[in-house]
């Protein structure tokens, strides 16, 4: 299994990020904590502080399957400053398999900014749309567009987590999740029934 990382600046949303690694870790998949800045210990938006997995400048970025960047201010903007993240977000949507997650600010501070959702269709934290250059706006909490997964923001971290699960492990991993984890409806509801 190919490993995914999701990336950590000063001012990340903490909720975003710790219920994307929570979840995906749940259902299995390789995935790394990443600070940006020159330490492992990265604080929150909201005062907390988490250590990282690995530094950026000592990570070999090779075939990732996702790239996830939780929102948050100023911990998006912090995400967009970063040039060496710029170019592997490019790099990984020319790539042929890989996928990139984004949810609260960071689908339009970040990926708007750098063009990358232009003709996609996209949700980002309202107020925030006029940075999602060229893309479909749409009021949903999660949503599916080509090579992405977006977010509208910390309520709803978990669907769009568990929306990851699914585009890479399928449904019913994901429902298995979202059942182990008491995630309302369970048994044979469909997932998709909870995202609006």
């Amino acid at each position: 299994m190919k490993e995914s990382f999701l990336f950590l600046a000063a001012g990340f949303e903490e909720i975003e990020a710790l219920t994307a690694i929570d979840v995906l870790r749940r259902a299995g998949l390789d995935v790394k904590t990443v600070s940006i800045t020159s330490a492992l210990q990265v604080r929150g938006a909201h005062g907390i502080t988490v250590t990282a997995d690995l530094l950026y400048d000592n990570t070999l970025f090779s075939d990732p399957e996702w790239l996830i960047l939780p929102g948050g201010m100023p911990g998006a903007s912090n995400l967009y400053e970063f040039g060496p993240l710029q170019g592997l977000l490019h790099s990984q949507k020319n790539s042929r398999e890989g996928r990139i997650a984004a949810i609260c600010a960071a689908p339009a501070v970040v990926l708007g900014q750098l063009g990358l959702l232009e003709g996609e269709k996209a949700t980002c934290y309202p107020g925030f749309e006029h940075d999602l250059k060229g893309a479909e706006v749409v009021d949903a909490p999660v949503v599916v567009s080509g090579k992405f997964v977006l977010g509208n923001g910390p309520a709803n971290a978990l669907p769009w987590a568990l929306t990851i699960v699914e585009e890479t492990l399928g449904e019913e991993t994901a429902s298995k999740v979202a059942d182990g984890m008491l995630y309302y409806p369970i048994s044979d509801q469909r997932l998709k029934n909870y995202f609006g």
